[in-house]
């Protein structure tokens, strides 16, 4: 029965969340930064819906795990015309990284949930940053804030926004780091980041 309900989620879930979005009534605070030609979008796993929703029919790769979970959001991406890497940058190392940044540097923008596929919730892995210095784009983060939510006991206590509620996006200046960065240099970055999207996130 577990199997039945996991299979008829992997079908259902994709459409009714498709519809919820287009409930929804979405401010973007620098929204002239998404025109750019291609960069790295990165926004916290609990608040992804809204995130992916930013790339839809925008020349958009996403990467997405390879979990039942995933399955789920993969097939919702490709509603919104996004390509796909399956995977995880630290799990699935050097393919997933080269998929990245060969995706980047062949003019596609990048979505991804740098603390995903499981956490620690919204502390930052390095992948994302890496993809971006490796392939020379900016990075750009995404604060997401939803008025009227349900917050599920998951480990990234994801958010659903309610639906015909408003959400609240906001993106970070357009952020670009040179080649050729140290170790300690790329801890650095990182934290900052990670500083930042939690202030975008929740101030």
């Amino acid at each position: 029965m577990r199997e039945f309900l996991q299979n008829l989620g992997i079908k259902i879930l994709p459409t009714i969340l498709n519809l919820l979005v287009k409930t929804l009534r979405i401010e973007i605070e620098n929204s002239n930064f998404l025109k750019m030609e291609n960069f790295v979008l990165m926004f916290w796993h609990g608040k992804m819906l809204c995130g992916w929703w930013l790339g839809k029919n925008k020349n958009f790769y996403g990467v997405v795990s390879q979990s039942k979970d995933g399955e789920i959001l993969s097939r919702l991406l490709k509603k919104w015309n996004y390509k796909l890497i399956r995977g995880s940058s630290s799990k699935d190392g050097k393919e997933v990284m080269q998929q990245m940044v060969e995706a980047l540097k062949n003019g596609y923008s990048l979505a991804i949930t740098p603390d995903g596929p499981k956490g620690p919730r919204e502390k930052m892995k390095i992948g994302g940053l890496i993809a971006a210095v490796r392939s020379e784009k900016p990075i750009i983060l995404c604060g997401i804030k939803y008025e009227k939510k349900i917050v599920f006991n998951s480990w990234d206590k994801f958010e659903l926004p309610k639906p015909f509620s408003k959400v609240f996006i906001r993106l970070s200046e357009p952020k670009k780091f040179p080649l050729g960065l140290s170790n300690e240099e790329y801890e650095k970055i990182r934290q900052e980041l990670e500083l930042e999207l939690v202030k975008l996130s929740y101030e």
